[in-house]
């Protein structure tokens, strides 16, 4: 990987206040360091940041930073990668960048992606999926070997497989540090859907229970009254007729 590069100017200013005036001005408020040099504030152009992290190489892009003092001359140049970029949560605009210094002859650890090619075989003619387990692996190199992705073949891959770390084919000086035996990717059994288990044979539909309202007591009360009412009632008896007195 050839470095890119990327102008900066020292800042003397630090704080919020003076981080929103450069971003409205077009700039992007940095820091670098490392290899033993103490930290230094840096300013950026955000269109020549922009414009280095579109080379295909993303954070991993090897740079070249040629950074002028207030006077007016240069500091000698440094190598450096970029460690870690702030962005709005809703605009992504960049915030701030944090530069780590880097020697060209010692090797360093960095993240690279996983590209991935082709069409499984499972997937292809036995309608399984393809799971990606893992879409970057941590790789240990010299600045200059970093790779912008690792390619990864699933073309043969049939149900019930799987391609593991170890299986990566990596460049030369290229070591990665997963462990061998995790799996990257795997090709699954289709998810089936089960269909609404169908109703017994021969089983009768139960018909809902109807439950009577008992009457109320006022109601039943009424009624017994118009039951009594209606039954005819007993003829009175005649009463006795006196006996006459017999006569003396």
């Amino acid at each position: 990987m050839d470095p890119v590069v990327l102008h900066a100017s020292v800042r003397t200013e630090t704080g919020k206040k003076f981080g929103k005036q450069l971003r409205r001005e077009g700039q992007v408020p940095a820091v670098v360091y490392g290899e033993g040099h103490a930290p230094t504030a840096l300013v950026a152009k955000t269109r020549d940041l922009t414009s280095v992290l579109r080379t295909g190489s993303g954070e991993n892009v090897l740079i070249t930073l040629k950074v002028t003092r207030d006077d007016g001359t240069a500091e000698p140049d440094r190598t450096v990668l970029i460690k870690e970029i702030q962005q709005h949560p809703v605009t992504t605009q960049i915030l701030h960048v944090d530069f780590h210094q880097v020697s060209l002859t010692k090797q360093i650890e960095v993240v690279v992606p996983l590209q991935f090619t082709g069409e499984a075989i499972g997937v292809k003619q036995d309608g399984g999926r393809l799971d990606h387990l893992l879409w970057e692996v941590r790789v240990k190199c010299l600045p200059t070997q970093i790779p912008k992705s690792i390619g990864i073949d699933v073309s043969a891959l049939k149900i019930g497989d799987s391609l593991l770390a170890k299986d990566l084919v990596v460049p030369p000086g290229v070591v990665i540090l997963n462990d061998p035996q995790v799996a990257v990717a795997a090709c699954l059994q289709p998810v089936v859907e089960k269909a609404p288990e169908a109703a017994a044979e021969g089983a009768v539909p139960t018909e809902p229970e109807v439950i009577k309202q008992k009457k109320p007591e006022a109601e039943e009360a009424a009624a017994g009254g118009e039951a009594k009412a209606a039954k005819p009632e007993k003829a009175a008896k005649p009463e006795k007729a006196e006996k006459p007195e017999k006569e003396k």
